[in-house]
């Protein structure tokens, strides 16, 4: 009994607000898994999360270090910024695929092709969840979402953007990597990602991205048993897991 309180206390880099995510969502996983990782490096002291536009707009609220609201896309710009002022900061942006591989394009490219000291948690659920489920970059081809309810066309839409495939073909990035959370082994991957992201950041190496495939059981209209195991078999197949650049 001891030990299963050990394994499921709270963080202490949580706050005790409650999530405001819907239920079956990995969002509040991904959020503990960071507050874990802060406690472990012991670095809440010197922490600030950046929160994006999406799902997670008040996650500054859920953590017990610093915290500061991007524009929506910008959130690795706000980063790169409060990195180059103050480089004792260990930076976190945080953002969704609408917010990181579409309006933030350009701003997520860039920081990594700088190479600037940050983590970035990559949270790519397909969708447009805060919205009301439009399609995203990374909309599976034939998947349905408002804004396409006969499915995702290529010829009309393009395919997913593979956004970890493309950062690893830049010199400058130090470690990319694609997890995912359908069951203990992928949370397992990917608790050790995030942990590997951050001690990149801690060691003065560089530019890390942890992109992690998550479902979103609201907007997919699935139950959380049924949206992973379309996560597990379906999205994995257009979006391949594993390290893409790891010079750590």
């Amino acid at each position: 009994m001891d030990n299963m309180v050990k394994v499921f206390e709270r963080p202490r880099s949580l706050t005790d607000a409650q999530f405001s995510y819907c239920p079956g969502c990995h969002h509040g996983l991904v959020a503990r898994i960071i507050a874990y990782t802060m406690d472990k490096l012991d670095i809440q002291d010197r922490t600030v999360i950046v929160a994006p536009v999406g799902c997670s707009v008040t996650m500054y609220e859920w953590f017990r270090c610093d915290g500061i609201q991007a524009s929506h896309g910008r959130a690795s710009a706000v980063a790169t910024g409060i990195k180059r002022v103050n480089p004792n900061l260990i930076v976190c942006a945080y953002q969704g695929d609408g917010d990181l591989a579409a309006i933030g394009t350009a701003e997520s490219i860039h920081a990594a092709n700088r190479g600037e000291n940050i983590t970035v948690v990559f949270i790519n659920n397909q969708i447009y969840g805060m919205t009301g489920g439009q399609m995203a970059p990374t909309t599976l081809v034939g998947q349905w979402a408002t804004s396409c309810p006969d499915g995702r066309d290529a010829q009309l839409a393009g395919y997913p953007i593979r956004f970890a495939e493309m950062i690893a073909q830049l010199d400058a990035p130090v470690y990319v990597t694609r997890q995912a959370l359908y069951d203990q082994k992928r949370i397992k991957g990917a608790s050790q990602a995030i942990k590997k992201a951050f001690q990149c950041q801690v060691e003065g190496k560089g530019y890390s991205l942890v992109e992690i495939l998550t479902n979103c059981p609201t907007n997919w209209k699935m139950s959380p048993v049924e949206a992973n195991s379309h996560l597990m078999n379906e999205v994995t197949r257009a979006f391949p897991l594993g390290d893409f650049v790891d010079k750590y």
